[in-house]
């Protein structure tokens, strides 16, 4: 063989071997970014999974779970039944919870516990061994301020006008601002009628304390609020709406429908309403200017000047009208596409749909 074939298969060989190590190094590098990615997801998914394990199993859920807790009990064992009865999401987590928070002293017995306890509640009752709440306030979805104030004055000694005179406190109402996002500089505005309209949410709410302040049963609730909408805010932020525009949106949705297929519908009638510069006309709005419970809605109602009655004002209301529900939140943020422009109740709590005015008024004649 000749020195120059040598020289040549020599440099052929050197040639392939760098496209070689080319490749190794070029698939190595996919490797690592795809190690990397895995990395970073999975971390990601860890924090969101573990906020979520330490929030309230259901928020808004009032069933009454009977749990017994064995004497010589486990942290370990603890987390599992409480996990095991669905008082809360992650046995695992709780036992970080309570080992970051130094917890400790948990006592035996039977307790009664909700899905909507937080783990300080759910920790609290273990450590002081009750069993039970000293009082315990159920506010249904779709409630104005006047009628929240009703229910707390009939189980605490104080009386609606009591607890609407401290709701309705500016000083107070900016320290709950300095304390909680949730609350918007639009609540202060002159033409609203109470400024926490709509923010104080509904759900069952376990009170231990003999006679606990209004103060601290309003806090309670705005920060009710504040969980259940902060995992929306990426949603909020991206819609055309503002946060107080999103609520009180989700308020009109709450007041008309029934269910939750009726609140995406309806979310998406007043959508559309909108875009086409309609007025709303929403009879609900028009009782809640008034200051009334209006069984029939009449022409004189019609005519009431105020930012809140959507027949005299284009848009939406300048804040809510009563509390909201997950589901009406979620239809506002997600409603279902249609034509429809107009809808209406018949008696048995049916809703027909039009996407003309004269449809609109044949079912009126039919229903």
């Amino acid at each position: 063989m000749s020195k120059k074939k040598s020289k040549g298969e020599f440099v052929d060989n050197l040639i392939a071997t760098n496209e070689e190590a080319s490749k190794v190094r070029k698939i190595v590098s996919l490797v690592i970014l795809a190690i990397v990615l895995i990395i970073g997801i999975s971390g990601i998914a860890g924090y969101f999974y573990v906020k979520s394990a330490l929030k309230p199993v259901d928020p808004t859920s009032d069933k009454k779970i009977t749990v017994e807790i064995p004497l010589g009990s486990s942290s370990s064992t603890i987390a599992n039944i409480l996990e095991e009865n669905g008082v809360i999401k992650n046995a695992l987590i709780y036992l970080f919870y309570i080992k970051v928070n130094n917890e400790s002293n948990f006592q035996a017995g039977n307790y009664t516990f909700t899905p909507s306890m937080t783990l300080d509640e759910i920790t609290e009752s273990l450590q002081k061994g009750k069993t039970t709440a000293l009082y315990t306030v159920t506010i249904p979805e779709g409630l104005n301020i006047d009628q929240i104030a009703e229910i707390y004055a009939k189980n605490f000694n104080f009386s609606k006008e009591e607890f609407l005179q401290v709701a309705n406190d500016k000083d107070f109402i900016v320290k709950l601002m300095e304390k909680y996002s949730i609350l918007p500089k639009d609540i202060l505005k002159d033409e609203i009628i109470s400024p926490l309209e709509g923010y104080l949410f509904a759900a069952t709410y376990r009170y231990d304390e003999e006679k606990p302040s209004i103060q601290s049963i309003i806090e309670k609730m705005v920060s009710q609020t504040q969980d259940v909408v902060s995992p929306y805010m990426d949603q909020i932020e991206k819609s055309e709406f503002s946060l107080h525009e999103v609520l009180t949106f989700a308020s009109l949705v709450e007041k008309e429908a029934s269910n939750n297929e009726q609140r995406k519908e309806i979310a998406g009638v007043f959508y559309n309403r909108l875009k086409k510069g309609m007025r709303l006309e929403t009879d609900p709005t028009v009782a809640y200017a008034t200051g009334e419970h209006l069984e029939t809605t009449l022409y004189k109602h019609l005519e009431v000047e105020s930012p809140y009655n959507t027949y005299r004002i284009k848009g939406l209301p300048i804040g809510p009208i009563a509390n909201f529900s997950k589901s009406s939140l979620e239809a506002v943020l997600q409603p279902k596409g249609s034509d429809y422009l107009f809808f209406l109740h018949d008696r048995k709590g049916k809703i027909h749909y039009a996407k003309t005015y004269d449809e609109h008024n044949e079912n009126r004649k039919n229903i």
